[in-house]
């Protein structure tokens, strides 16, 4: 008998796992793919190149306690993320910034300078409804259109318009010259792949994983007392309220014979091509090699699910799935599509170390 069957074994389901095994209880980690770590997931290649298999995964926080908790099962290699964007014939830093502004319009400006500049760009949208709205809110229609409404309706196949303020929220506009895609104050790559540092996280003698195993095949079979769940919440319940729409990403990768491929480790196309982004590895790993790794970014509507909609008509849905969750019993949801929000990897560590105390208080409660 499982205290726990948890299914998914990316963060939300392995540091789940992990600080429950390490309280005693007995836990089977259940995952329908060949591998654990999720969409984290790195392995080298046929050329001996680390790469993500789902996507570049760069990690930053702000929590200490997320980054110490992580430090516990990997070295770290220091890396912060930049981001150039092909703008006007020209890679310029994303998000703009002091020297993003100077490029594409051939000035000279200081921060003050610059600052005056966007407000003299900036058309004031009242209410904030809508990611148009934000972007044109701070930057105006031009610097609009040229970073953001192309990427955001290849991204999304939805004009920025039409998708809610939350998708844009988070874009910072700077006006110095700090290149830095994130400012968190923990930016670092595990220092041997993230797959390793999972296989450290799973590693107690009380955690038992079945993977390429749909946990449906295995539910009834396998006694448990409470399960733990973090696939799309939408299929759990058989799609009872409709299917919750995503958008996935088909991803295309090439191995190439020269050391480097571009500047730095992503370069954006707001504008031109199918794809929305390049990013070259070793720029992340670290890793010396006499070849170099890219992957090209389609993003599409079939395909695993990977980012939720931000929509009101989906939250609506979803609050559906959210008041069935609420009244299972012994059944916890938890991750990205488990609650159909977009998180961060940092995000979805806290989300599962809160859960897993609020799981102990209620054993407390239940023995009192």
């Amino acid at each position: 008998m499982y205290d726990f069957l948890i299914i998914g074994c990316g963060f939300a389901g392995a540091v789940l796992a992990e600080q429950l095994a390490g309280a005693g209880k007995k836990v089977l980690i259940v995952d329908k793919r060949d591998h654990i770590a999720g969409n984290a997931y790195d392995y080298y290649n046929r050329d001996g190149i680390l790469i993500h298999k789902y996507g570049p995964h760069i990690f930053h926080t702000n929590s200490e306690e997320v980054f110490k908790y992580l430090s516990r099962f990997t070295d770290w290699r220091p890396y912060e993320h930049r981001v150039l964007g092909s703008v006007d014939g020209q890679l310029v830093p994303i998000p703009i910034n002091l020297t993003t502004i100077n490029k594409l319009y051939g000035k000279n400006l200081t921060s003050d300078e610059v600052k005056d500049f966007l407000a003299s760009k900036a058309e004031e949208r009242r209410p904030v409804l809508t990611s148009e709205d934000v972007v044109v809110n701070v930057v105006g229609k031009e610097l609009y259109e040229k970073f953001f409404r192309g990427y955001t309706r290849k991204q999304w196949d939805l004009d920025p318009s039409d998708l809610d303020a939350s998708v844009t929220a988070r874009v910072p506009t700077r006006t110095n010259s700090d290149d830095r895609y994130f400012t968190d104050t923990y930016q670092a790559m595990p220092k041997n792949g993230y797959t390793e540092m999972f296989k450290k996280m799973l590693t107690h003698k009380n955690i038992h994983i079945m993977l390429n195993t749909d946990y449906r095949d295995i539910i009834d079979l396998i006694p448990h007392k409470k399960l733990i769940y973090t696939g799309p919440v939408d299929a759990f319940f058989d799609y009872r309220f409709g299917k919750l729409p995503y958008r996935s990403i088909d991803f295309k990768f090439e191995t190439l014979d020269q050391e480097n491929y571009q500047l730095t480790g992503t370069v954006n196309y707001p504008t031109s091509n199918l794809y929305t982004r390049i990013t070259e590895f070793k720029h992340l790993t670290g890793q010396t090699h006499h070849k170099t790794a890219i992957v090209y970014e389609y993003p599409t509507a079939e395909g695993d699910p990977y980012y939720p909609i931000p929509r009101k008509e989906n939250q609506e849905i979803y609050n559906q799935y959210r008041k069935l969750a609420e009244e299972q019993k012994d059944i916890y949801f938890t991750g990205r599509l488990g609650t159909y929000k977009y998180y961060n990897m940092d995000q979805v560590v806290a989300q599962s170390l809160a859960l897993y105390r609020r799981i102990v208080k209620e054993d407390d409660d239940v023995h009192q």
